[in-house]
């Protein structure tokens, strides 16, 4: 062979042993990144099973026929291991929100003051939700019907029926996204009652109460979650009217919040709404809302 045609031949080798490093480095890195996703997956999902003991737990927990043992569902936080994950979980009784369907304006327009909006805005809305849920045509004094949705350009008008979902509330003439974010937590459409109950109200719930200023909320619910449920201590604590703040009683319909997070960092939340109770020989509860949250 001449040494011209070597020459080219070595500079061939040279390129096909570059162009095989090029793709075994590529091959490399594509086997890493898979095994990298592989293992998050895996412990995203270790993290969500775990965040689904929570729930288990919370539910047993609720069931728990010791008043005093039992947890409280005011939304104070649980803390405890499972496997090597640290796993905190938080209840909320349905019966301390506010229930779109059931409340009065009165009590609806004075937990929209305690969340930050004016009085005439609150009325606003307030008066606007009424008359979604109402099945006549007679707009509150600063409502919205049919007319009024068509006139502001809404391609639809009110329902004249009760809110199917919470998140229905941002169709009302009124409701921005930023301000429903901010509501959503408080709100519920399993409450069943015109009244949120004291004994499980967040901060601007129990606010809303007549004659109860942010800071009172602020007491009662410092000292409501230094007492357990059937505690006699807790008959102490009344609202401004004279009403016991724990009145022993509260709903069927809980939300559990439960966050897991595994021994290298990763974590998972999942809320869910339950409901306790049902027929003799039916499940010891039923999942209303299932909702798997936020990872990391």
């Amino acid at each position: 062979m001449r040494r011209g045609a070597r020459g080219i031949a070595f500079i061939v080798v040279i390129w096909v042993l570059l162009l095989l490093a090029v793709l075994l480095a590529g091959f490399a890195v594509i086997s890493r990144t898979e095994a990298l996703q592989a293992r998050h997956l895996a412990e995203s999902t270790r993290a969500r099973y775990m965040a689904e003991v929570g729930i288990s737990r919370a539910i047993w927990e609720l069931r728990n026929p010791d008043p005093l043992t039992r947890w409280a569902s005011d939304g104070r936080g649980y803390d405890f291991e499972f496997e090597g994950a640290k796993i905190k979980v938080a209840v909320q009784d349905e019966s301390g929100k506010i229930d779109i369907n059931a409340v009065d304006g009165p009590v609806l327009q004075r937990f929209l003051v305690a969340s930050g909006l004016d009085e005439q805005t609150a009325q606003q809305i307030a008066d606007a939700v009424l008359d979604w849920r109402d099945a006549d045509d007679l707009t509150q004094p600063m409502g919205a019907e049919d007319v009024d949705y068509e006139r502001e350009g809404y391609p639809y008008g009110a329902a004249d029926n009760g809110f199917q979902t919470v998140g229905e509330l941002q169709q009302v003439m009124g409701m921005d996204y930023e301000l429903y974010r901010r509501l959503e937590p408080d709100l519920t459409i399993w409450g069943g009652s015109a009244q949120p109950n004291a004994g499980s109200a967040s901060l601007a719930v129990l606010s809303s109460f007549p004659g109860m200023s942010p800071q009172m909320a602020e007491q009662m619910i410092a000292m409501r979650s230094q007492i357990q449920p059937g505690d006699p201590a807790g008959a102490t604590l009344t609202l401004p009217d004279g009403t016991p703040l724990l009145t022993g009683g509260g709903g069927v319909t809980y939300t559990v919040r439960s966050k897991a997070t595994l021994a290298n960092g990763a974590w998972t939340q999942v809320d869910a709404t339950v409901r306790l109770g049902g027929a003799a020989g039916a499940r010891a509860y039923t999942i209303l809302q299932w909702r798997e949250g936020s990872a990391g």
